[in-house]
Parts: structure tokens; C-alpha cells; sequence
């Protein structure tokens, strides 16, 4: 809103004649100083945590080849939560929350199941999900329990702002940026990031603390498009922040 008063009012003079914008600015790229910061930087205060989806079904119920893959994820995720906890960050949960009947589940239609297989005989039947409420399935994995002053923020699509307290949560806490870890990246974390974007959130994803079925996709967000729409670090480079924010809150 301030930006759009600057620039109403500049073309305003500029329509009476009394002022030229220099040309510089011609191509609508007025100075914000105002709104500068530092992108190696953030506010500890008004930063929190995320971990989306680290649910028992997706490590603890995987294949053993997918808890190899996932350890390391997994071992920089407590790497976060413990940091997070002594400097006393918010730390908020993304949990999966689904009927056991199916009947809230979505129903849209698509080309292929979610691993990417086309549909026999053309007849998109979406399955039913495993991460029922309440059941073992659907519980944050150990390794990064909750605790009670956590935010637990049950889900009902991928995004975890969709039908949920979860802006509400964040807003009257005074937080204005999200740490993400978790999985699915193409699925919804980039729905998360996303819808986070949209509302004005700044947005750090851990790339080596988040997961992904697929390689390339993974890529292609933490390369070409998160970048774009937040920042993208490695667990020991938000670390680091976090050290940084902390000498100079002190």
C-alpha cells in the first residue's frame, strides 16, 4: 500500500508537469530502501519453524530403502528442532488428517496416481490415504516429537494454509518468515511455499532437509523455482543464521 501511494503520487506530479521521473526509474523500478533485508539474514523473533508432513508413514512405516534415503533428511531435521529450541523459535507441525472412509479426501482428476503411474483403463480412482486421524500412521515421527507449546496444524489438502488456523497461528504470534523442512517437495511443501508467498511470507526451505520421491522435480524446485519465491539453504547455512541471529538479539 505504501509503494502504491509513492507511485500515485509520483505520476500525479508527473501529469501537472511539475516533475520529471528521472530515468532511472522510467522502467518502474522506484527505490526501496525501506524495504531492503539482508538475504543471509532474518528476524529470530519473528521467524519459526516448519516441518511438514515428517509423519510415522512416510519414514517409520517406508521400505527400508526409503529410511536409508530419508535418514540424513531426518538427522538435519533434529539438527533444526534442537537449534529452534534453544533460542526459543515457534515450531509449527503440518500433519496429514484424513477419514478413514475417504470422504474428505480429494477427488479432482488427474493423468496418473501420485508415483506417477496412469490410470488402468482410463479410470482415475484416487486411493485412500494412509495418515488417518488419530492412527500411528498420521503421528510426527519421534525424532522430532511435539511438544505442548508446538502448533500441531492438522491438514486437509497438501497446502498447510488451506482450511486451517495455521495463518491465524503464525499472525498472532508476529511471525513473518517459515524455515521449511519435510516432504513432499513437488508436492506439498511447493503448495505451502506457494501459498506462503501469497500471503507475504518470507520463505527459507532447507534443501537438505526436506525430501522427495522424484529427482528431478526435487531439482527443479530448489533450483529454478523456490529460489524465485524465497530463498533456498542448506541445514548448516540456516545454522548459521540462526548463530547470527542470536549474537545480535543479544
Amino acid at each position: 500500500m505504501q509503494r502504491s501511494n509513492v507511485r500515485l503520487g509520483i505520476f500525479a506530479w508527473c501529469m501537472i508537469g511539475i516533475w520529471e521521473i528521472p530515468s532511472q526509474h522510467q522502467n518502474g523500478d522506484f527505490p526501496t530502501e525501506a524495504f531492503c533485508m539482508k538475504v543471509n539474514e532474518f528476524n529470530l523473533s519473528k521467524t519459526a519453524l516448519l516441518f511438514f508432513d515428517m509423519l510415522n508413514i512416510y519414514y517409520h512405516g517406508a521400505s527400508e530403502e526409503t529410511k536409508r534415503r530419508m535418514k540424513p533428511v531426518v538427522d538435519n531435521a533434529v539438527r533444526l528442532m534442537n537449534a529452534a529450541r534453544q533460542n526459543r523459535m515457534l515450531i509449527y507441525y503440518a500433519m496429514a488428517n484424513h477419514r478413514p472412509d475417504g470422504e474428505s479426501r480429494s477427488v479432482v482428476v488427474t493423468d496418473t496416481d501420485m508415483r506417477l503411474r496412469p490410470w488402468p483403463n482410463d479410470d482415475c480412482n484416487p486411493a485412500l490415504h494412509g495418515a488417518t486421524e488419530g492412527s500411528w500412521e498420521q503421528k510426527v515421527i519421534e525424532e522430532i516429537a511435539p511438544r505442548p507449546e508446538d502448533y500441531v496444524i492438522p491438514k486437509y489438502r497438501w497446502s498447510t494454509f488451506h482450511q486451517t488456523y495455521f495463518d491465524l497461528g503464525l499472525r498472532s504470534r508476529g511471525i513473518d518468515t517459515l524455515i521449511i523442512s519435510g516432504g513432499a517437495v513437488d508436492v506439498g511443501v511447493a503448495s505451502t511455499v506457494y501459498a506462503a508467498r501469497d500471503l507475504d511470507y518470507s520463505v527459507i526451505v532447507v534443501r537438505d532437509a526436506c525430501s522427495n520421491s522424484h529427482e528431478d522435480s526435487m531439482a527443479a524446485f530448489m533450483n529454478t523455482v523456490f529460489p524465485r519465491m524465497g530463498r533456498v539453504r542448506t541445514t548448516e547455512e540456516v545454522l548459521g543464521m540462526i548463530r547470527s541471529a542470536t549474537t545480535t538479539r543479544n
